[in-house]
């Protein structure tokens, strides 16, 4: 596993400088906080490419999808963005992207904000499962889809909530690929 480190708070009492997450080799990391993000990730794409036999089309369509994604996640504090790189066929095993969430009209009391998504979840058989979970970080609200998995740990100093955003579109979020999930969420450490 290696470490990582991106973010930088302003030094408050309280808030966390930064935070330390443990993610698997295997995941291959781009910085959105740096203006070469989009290079990272097109050495990720052409990375998947190579020796396989993949029409460019195909590759050109995968790069486009994750830049949306990457620029999207952007556009919503994401400061780091993980693709697992272990697939065979060349599809996107799992990713996860790393967000700053400020308070703003989130609640700051994990509970509460578990009842303010419960009650914002659609009904039906898609309805995602929420809940509190006490993480060595931190109250966390863990949000269980049959694809994905949030997991927003409430950061200490009431900045906001530290969102990890996992993706599994070709396994589902089940058995193996959700106890990684959760391991690397369990794994989480601020630095003061």
């Amino acid at each position: 596993m290696k470490e990582t480190a991106p973010g930088d708070a302003s030094p408050t009492v309280g808030v966390p400088r930064d935070y330390r997450l443990l993610v698997p080799r295997e995941w291959f990391r781009i910085d959105l906080m740096q203006d070469r993000w989009r290079a990272q990730l097109k050495t990720f794409v052409d990375r998947q490419a190579e020796g396989r036999n993949v029409s460019a089309e195909l590759t050109r369509n995968v790069w486009a999808t994750l830049r949306n994604t990457a620029e999207a996640g952007r556009a919503r504090g994401a400061m780091e963005f993980f693709l697992l790189t272990t697939s065979r066929n060349g599809g996107l095993p799992a990713s996860l992207l790393v967000s700053l969430v400020p308070l703003g009209e989130t609640p700051a009391d994990p509970d509460k904000y578990a009842a303010w998504l419960d009650v914002r979840e659609p009904e039906g058989p898609s309805r995602r499962q929420i809940s509190v979970v006490d993480l060595p970080a931190g109250a966390a609200v863990r949000v269980l889809g049959a694809t994905t998995l949030d997991v927003h740990t409430l950061m200490p100093g009431g900045v906001g909530y530290l969102t990890l955003s996992f993706s599994a579109p070709l396994t589902g979020m089940s058995g193996t690929m959700e106890r990684l999930c959760d391991a690397i969420a369990g794994s989480l450490r601020w630095v003061l």
